[in-house]
């Protein structure tokens, strides 16, 4: 019995361990940002608190059917006690969960007609994120690993997929939205106040799947004007002309886009204005010039199974270059 027991605690204490990483700051189930998370966190602590009274009601009622006096067993036995308790209580109360559990699904779906929204389409890939923020000349501006938005207005994001199954879920604004392959599917919700949060994938979507998160950034609406001008711009010219010759003549421009210059590839996430994002490879490194430097070299330790190629073939000084240019495409 002592070793069952024993895995039972580790069980116990690894689920206890995942469920508090859950309640961090800055991508919490506990986090109301925006009208619809705060619905979803109301209906998740009335179908909690329900729960615990009930398991509670459960509990005494299981005693006094064990151990209370004669006469309260024989009426819990009763036909009449049965049927309401047995029946008609849960019925009743999963019912009206049920009908409040759909109210709150449709919570965004008054801000789908609302007017002059934001409109993001995020593209799930293996194991990163493609943004791309739409315009209303009908352009344009991609980014990856981070959505920037507006405080106080609709945001609609449209989610679709590259390859397999991924699910886009930040829990300070939204609840999670699967995105299928052949499918797109719409996420509404506003931001309430500024800040920063992350978000995660939330379906397994391969060997990656767990280093596959993302920054979201919530401006003031002056601020994400500024910014969105800002990111629409080309990169500016290079302070540093060798660190930009080693990323063209090395073969990253095929992979890679720097609005402005000769890369223009599109497999791989857009660099244009990588160096003023929250962070490398998906929310796994400081966005710094060492930072950089050690993706570069060691992305298949940092993200085993990543579709970028491994490239050892940079001296230490050409390395520093690189790394410094890409830095400094803000």
């Amino acid at each position: 019995m002592r070793p069952a027991i024993n895995s039972f605690h580790k069980t116990f204490c690894v689920m206890a361990l995942l469920s508090i990483t859950s309640c961090d700051g800055q991508q919490s189930v506990f986090t109301d940002l925006g009208p619809v998370s705060s619905q979803i966190t109301l209906l998740m602590w009335i179908m909690f608190i329900g729960a615990a009274l009930i398991t509670v009601f459960i509990c005494v009622l299981m005693a006094v059917s064990i151990a209370g006096p004669t006469g309260w067993r024989q009426k819990l036995t009763t036909e009449k006690n049965i049927i309401w308790g047995g029946i008609v209580f849960p019925v009743v109360t999963l019912t009206a969960l049920l009908i409040y559990g759909f109210m709150v699904f449709k919570a965004g779906g008054t801000l789908a007609q609302a007017e002059n929204p934001v409109r993001i389409s995020v593209v799930g890939e293996q194991w990163w994120w493609r943004v791309i923020y739409r315009h209303g000349d009908g352009r344009i501006t991609e980014s990856a690993n981070e959505l920037r938005i507006p405080t106080g207005r609709p945001i609609e994001i449209e989610l679709s997929t590259a390859d397999v199954i991924h699910s886009f879920w930040i829990p300070a604004y939204a609840g999670k939205v699967d995105m299928i392959p052949g499918r797109t599917n719409l996420l509404h919700f506003v931001a309430d106040k500024p800040g920063i949060v992350t978000g995660q994938c939330a379906e397994y979507c391969g060997g990656a799947h767990a280093l596959m998160s993302f920054y979201t950034v919530a401006m003031t609406p002056s601020d994400y004007d500024a910014w969105l001008a800002k990111e629409r711009a080309n990169a500016k010219p290079a302070l540093d002309s060798q660190g930009e010759q080693v990323f063209l003549s090395s073969g990253c421009g095929g992979c890679h886009t720097v609005r402005g210059t000769q890369a223009n590839g599109k497999i791989g996430p857009d660099l244009t204005h990588a160096g003023s994002r929250q962070s490398l490879g998906a929310g796994i490194l400081p966005n710094t010039t060492e930072g950089f430097a050690k993706w570069i070299s060691q992305h298949k330790t940092i993200k085993p199974d990543n579709l970028m190629p491994p490239f050892d073939i940079f001296s230490e000084s050409e390395l520093q270059s690189l790394s410094a240019y890409l830095n400094s495409l803000e």
